[in-house]
């Protein structure tokens, strides 16, 4: 199909889904070949439809992210548009930051403590612990329900940031990485550390959260500008 629309040298490629049904090498592949052939018609635009966060990051010079159900009657039916890692970096809502990252971000239920420049404290609600995030609270208010929010690959197991204590579930080992799976007040988070990071379940220990890694978002969801963030992942 790709074929048949390339000899008609058209101006703007549609594509529907085209990954969805293949296996996981396969679909790796396909989405570097589709990315040399953009590069080939630099030309021609291209509409790439994917439920796939992965091939929008990968694929995108910019991703219009849809709003779906209840979400696109409240908030209209895009959620946000621009670079792929305007997205990560500076999510406007809750929705977006779950949705851009995988494995997708921590949320944890907050009030509001403090409020100074560039910065906001919040008590976490179930566990009392204190955080600092680096954004601009100017329309919080102390008392006023949050989320805070951090990717798994902006925690870290060491250093003197602030931290929170978890204990851990389980490891999964992947070589390169590893996803700590840890229980908290809050739920259960994940963190991501280096592949031979020596933790089993059922320890104890500190994860610790960079103020400048933290999102936040207030009770309609709606993200709170930051002031700084983390522009590759902090190593464990």
């Amino acid at each position: 199909a790709i074929g048949r629309a390339i000899v008609r040298e058209p101006g703007v490629f549609l594509f529907d889904e085209p990954l969805s049904n293949l296996d996981a090498a396969l679909r790796g592949q396909t989405r570097v070949e589709i990315a040399r052939l953009h590069q080939r018609f630099a030309n021609a635009s291209v509409v790439y439809v994917t439920h796939d966060q992965v091939e929008a990051m990968t694929l995108a010079d910019r991703i219009v992210l849809l709003h779906a159900g209840a979400d696109a009657e409240r908030f209209g039916s895009i959620a946000q548009t621009g670079a792929p890692l305007d997205l990560y970096h500076h999510p406007k809502s809750r929705f977006v930051a779950g949705f851009i990252g995988s494995p997708r971000m921590n949320f944890i239920d907050a009030v509001v403590d403090s409020i100074d420049a560039g910065k906001v404290a919040v008590t976490l609600t179930n566990s009392g612990e204190r955080l600092i995030a680096n954004v601009d609270g100017a329309r919080l208010q102390r008392g006023q329900p949050v989320t805070l929010g951090v990717r798994p690959e902006h925690l870290r197991l060491d250093g003197d940031e602030q931290f929170i204590q978890c204990v851990t579930v389980l490891s999964e080992r992947l070589g390169e990485h590893s996803y700590i799976h840890a229980d908290h007040a809050a739920g259960t988070l994940i963190a991501k550390a280096a592949g031979d990071t020596p933790i089993g379940s059922g320890e104890r220990i500190c994860i610790h959260v960079p103020p400048s890694a933290c999102h936040l978002f207030d009770g309609e969801g709606v993200a709170l500008r930051r002031s700084t963030f983390e522009p590759e992942r902090v190593a464990a």
